[in-house]
């Protein structure tokens, strides 16, 4: 169920706060670290600790959380310290709710650290997958219920989850272990989302390395960036179907609209204000993208999807150009990892719209994600 609750928090972006976000002073003599992309958390270096300032996603004036990191082998914390969570570095014992945040500890090397998850049938990670067959990583069961006692017997020191519209997180709170609230999945742009991993590198004592790794990331998005700006026609695009009646599409300052944007598209619903997903009916859809050239689609299942059956799930789909021309691509996250690395990896997901949209500027690329329907 996180994993789902957590997608469809993603898709549309819901607008609303898990608690109080609360305005705390910053604290003196601190040193602040150039945060490039990510609008969403700040970091301050002082002499024996660092400051995280988590920002509440729907009230930017305001505080989520304040992360006070702290050496593990400091004996005494440091004096002078202003209010926030203290939370030892390195972690050794984490519980992870979610499985784009075991991806990322995965990605840094660290999946030693993790000692349990919830819902791990949702694990996209096979080394997550085979360690809690293993015995090697507790299963803590589902995240809106999970396990005191075995979070307990397991020694955990840190709970990493994500925060969501007026939901708490229960009696896990009352055990005096520090939450991490990875608000990750609210940034904007996708190099805003994958500066996340420098905060996560800094708890793991992986610091250089997650630096490392997102500069990397930024060379790579903005060399793709800046490929797909010299081109002289830009398709026209639209996304995702209609679910439960309703066509939810990202609105024209999202995440999901930057992307398309960088890649060298012009985004049919761009003129929608706002970051979240708005829903649309099917035949407000159909007079706006009924003559755009791609279509893209996102869905879980065991089959690949085909023109014939999307057509059978709902006839006026094949009214679209997109349709008609050849023009519709899936990415089957059944298949493969989109929803644990995209977020970390956004050029990634930029090469194949890149490769989509002009295929002419990746020749004999074979797109991560994406492929074209059958």
């Amino acid at each position: 169920m996180m994993r789902l609750f957590l997608i469809l928090n993603v898709m549309l972006v819901l607008l609303g706060s898990c608690k109080g976000g609360r305005a705390l002073p910053l604290a003196e003599n601190a040193s602040r670290d150039s945060i490039r992309y990510a609008t969403g958390y700040s970091v301050a270096h002082a002499k024996d600790y660092t400051r995280v300032d988590v920002r509440d996603p729907w009230d930017t004036t305001r505080l989520l959380q304040r992360y006070l990191l702290v050496d593990r082998n400091l004996k005494k914390l440091p004096e002078g310290m202003p209010q926030g969570t203290v939370v030892r570095i390195p972690i050794d014992h984490i519980i992870v709710y979610a499985s784009v945040h075991a991806s990322i500890i995965e990605q840094l090397g660290e999946t030693e650290r993790i000692t349990g998850v919830c819902e791990p049938r949702y694990m996209d990670s096979e080394v997550i997958k085979k360690k809690v067959e293993e015995g090697r990583i507790a299963d803590i069961g589902e995240s809106t219920a999970p396990n005191i006692e075995k979070i307990i017997d397991i020694g955990a020191e840190v709970i990493i989850s994500s925060p969501f519209k007026d939901t708490g997180y229960g009696p896990a709170e009352k055990l005096g272990i520090p939450i991490v609230e990875g608000a990750d999945y609210m940034e904007q742009h996708p190099l805003g989302r994958a500066e996340w991993l420098r905060f996560y590198g800094m708890l793991l004592g992986k610091e250089k390395l997650a630096d490392s790794i997102f500069n990397a990331t930024c060379r790579e998005y903005e060399q793709l960036k800046e490929l797909a700006a010299s081109v002289q026609k830009r398709p026209r695009v639209f996304s995702e179907k209609r679910y439960g009646g309703q066509w939810f599409v990202p609105g024209g300052e999202s995440y999901m609209a930057v992307f398309y944007k960088d890649a060298g598209a012009d985004y049919i619903f761009g003129d929608i204000p706002g970051s979240g997903s708005v829903p649309l009916a099917f035949e407000t859809v159909l007079d706006k993208a009924i003559h755009a050239d791609i279509w893209l689609i996102k869905y879980f299942s065991d089959q690949e999807l085909t023109y014939g059956e999307l057509k059978a799930e709902y006839a006026p789909y094949a009214n679209f150009d997109a349709f008609k021309n050849g023009g519709v691509y899936g990415c089957n996250s059944a298949k493969v990892r989109y929803y644990d690395e995209v977020p970390m990896n956004p050029h990634w997901l930029l090469k194949d719209y890149v490769w989509i949209f002009h295929p002419e500027l990746l020749p004999g690329y074979q797109p991560r994600y994406f492929k074209k329907l059958q």
